[in-house]
């Protein structure tokens, strides 16, 4: 019997983003994570001003990919996430199973 080599896609593969809306102050996002895929703990830069972030989880996985965040200015039942990813680490946790659908909103507000 032949040994298979089972190859991991690239974190890039899991990921499929849509822009719905792009300007200078606000993009709106669709994103799929598949499973596999996860966020690093990290900080988002900004060139000047303010980021905050709406989150709003369109479909949870089955395992894995939870949301975590230092502090949230809101986080209703994991699906409703108001934060600001430019001040407070934030990661997500490897999605073990199924897909993660994310609507994104990021308004960035001039300093």
């Amino acid at each position: 019997m032949r040994a298979s080599t089972v190859i991991a896609p690239a974190m890039q593969d899991l990921v499929k983003t849509r822009i719905l809306f792009r300007s200078k102050r606000l993009n709106i996002y669709l994103v799929r994570y598949s499973a596999g895929h996860r966020i690093v703990r990290h900080v988002d830069m900004v060139a000047e001003g303010k980021l905050y972030k709406f989150n709003w989880v369109l479909v949870k996985p089955k395992a894995g990919g939870r949301f975590i965040c230092d502090k949230s200015i809101f986080n209703l039942f994991g699906r409703f996430i108001l934060f600001r990813p430019d001040l407070y680490e934030h990661e997500v946790s490897r999605i073990e199973r199924g897909n993660r659908w994310l609507l994104s909103f990021a308004l960035n507000q001039a300093g």
